[in-house]
C-alpha cells in the first residue's frame, strides 16, 4: 500500500518584508498564489525512514533527517505516538533552493501522505500548527490558491483571485540560501526604518479583478534587491524576459528563480522560448495560478 500527494510551487506575488524581529524571523506580508508546477510525495510503509528522490534536481535533495518531508514524518508519528517507519519518495518537478517552495511543499505532501497512510485523521488545524512547525512556507503549501501570509508568513488569510493568471518561471543555475538573503535585506536596510508590512490594497483588487495588466503593475518583493545584491546575473535574467513580451518581471521569494507575467498562455509560450533562447537561465518553464493545494492523488 502507498499514497501519492500531489504539492504545488509558489510565486509571491507581494513579499513585504519587517525588520528582523529579536527571535531572527522577519514580519511579512506574503501574498502567495499557488502556481502549476508540483512534486510529488509517495509514502510506503517500510522497516525504518527513509528517502530518494527523482527528477531533475534530484541530486541537489538531502536525503538525510534534515529533509523536510522526513521531518513532516517525523513530526506527525510523534503527535500520534508511533514510529515514523516509511518510505519516502520524491518526484521533484520545482526547482530545489529556487525561491518557490519546493522544500516546503515536500513536507506538507508528506504530512498528508502520512497522515493517510497511517490512518491519522489529524484535524486540518493541527496538520496547519505542524506546517507552522517545520518552516513558514509549508502551511501555504498544504492549502494552495491564494492567502496572505503573516506573521513570518505562517497566519494564513484566503484571497479571492477573480481569473487565472499565467507565468514564466526561469530556472537559474544553483541555488540561492534563503537565510542568506535575508542577512543581505539586513546589510542594506541598516540604519533605516523598514516599514511593518501591509499587504497592498492595489494589489489585492488586482487579483480579485483577474486581469493580468492591473497585477502586473502591482507586483512587489522586498527581497528583490537582496537577492539581486548576491546574484547580479539575474538583472539579464529579468531584461531578457520584459524585452520578450512577459507585462512584468521579479524575483520569486528569495530567488535565484525569476518569474514573468504574462498577457496569456500563448504570451508565456514565446516568454519561455525567448528566455531559453537568452543563455541568461538554465531553462524556462511555464505554469498557471492558482491551483489547489496538497491533493491525495
Amino acid at each position: 500500500m502507498s499514497v501519492t500527494v500531489r504539492v504545488p510551487a509558489k510565486v509571491n506575488v507581494q513579499l513585504a518584508v519587517g525588520a528582523a524581529r529579536p527571535d531572527g524571523f522577519h514580519d511579512l506580508a506574503n501574498v502567495f498564489l499557488a502556481v502549476g508546477l508540483y512534486d510529488e510525495v509517495t509514502v510506503t510503509p517500510a522497516d525504518s525512514l527513509r528517502i530518494t528522490c527523482s527528477g531533475p534536481d534530484a541530486a541537489q535533495v538531502p536525503l538525510d533527517a534534515s529533509n523536510l518531508a522526513a521531518r513532516a514524518a517525523s513530526a506527525l508519528a510523534a503527535r500520534h505516538g508511533i514510529a515514523p517507519d516509511v518510505h519516502l519518495h520524491i518526484d521533484k518537478d520545482i526547482p530545489v533552493a529556487g525561491g518557490m517552495a519546493g522544500g516546503s511543499a515536500d513536507g506538507a505532501g508528506a504530512l498528508l501522505a502520512c497522515d493517510a497512510l497511517w490512518g491519522t485523521r489529524t484535524p486540518r488545524e493541527d496538520l496547519l500548527a505542524l506546517c507552522a512547525e517545520l518552516g513558514s512556507d509549508v502551511p501555504f503549501s498544504l492549502v494552495g490558491g491564494a492567502a496572505l501570509g503573516t506573521g513570518r508568513g505562517e497566519r494564513l488569510t484566503p484571497v479571492e483571485v477573480g481569473g487565472t493568471f499565467h507565468w514564466v518561471f526561469a530556472v537559474a543555475d544553483g541555488g540561492l540560501s534563503t537565510p542568506a538573503v535575508y542577512r543581505e535585506f539586513d546589510r542594506l536596510t541598516a540604519g533605516t526604518r523598514v516599514p511593518e508590512p501591509e499587504a497592498s490594497d492595489a494589489l489585492l483588487d488586482a487579483l480579485r479583478s483577474g486581469d493580468p495588466k492591473t497585477l502586473a503593475a502591482s507586483l512587489s518583493n522586498d527581497l528583490q534587491a537582496p537577492a539581486l545584491a548576491l546574484r547580479p546575473s539575474l538583472s539579464a535574467t529579468l531584461a531578457a524576459g520584459t524585452e520578450a513580451g512577459a507585462l512584468a518581471a521579479l524575483v520569486s521569494g528569495s530567488g535565484p528563480t525569476t518569474a514573468f507575467l504574462t498577457e496569456d498562455a500563448a504570451t508565456a509560450d514565446r516568454v519561455a522560448a525567448a528566455l531559453t533562447a537568452s543563455g541568461t537561465c538554465r531553462t524556462a518553464r511555464t505554469a498557471a495560478s492558482p491551483v489547489p493545494g496538497a491533493t491525495v492523488l
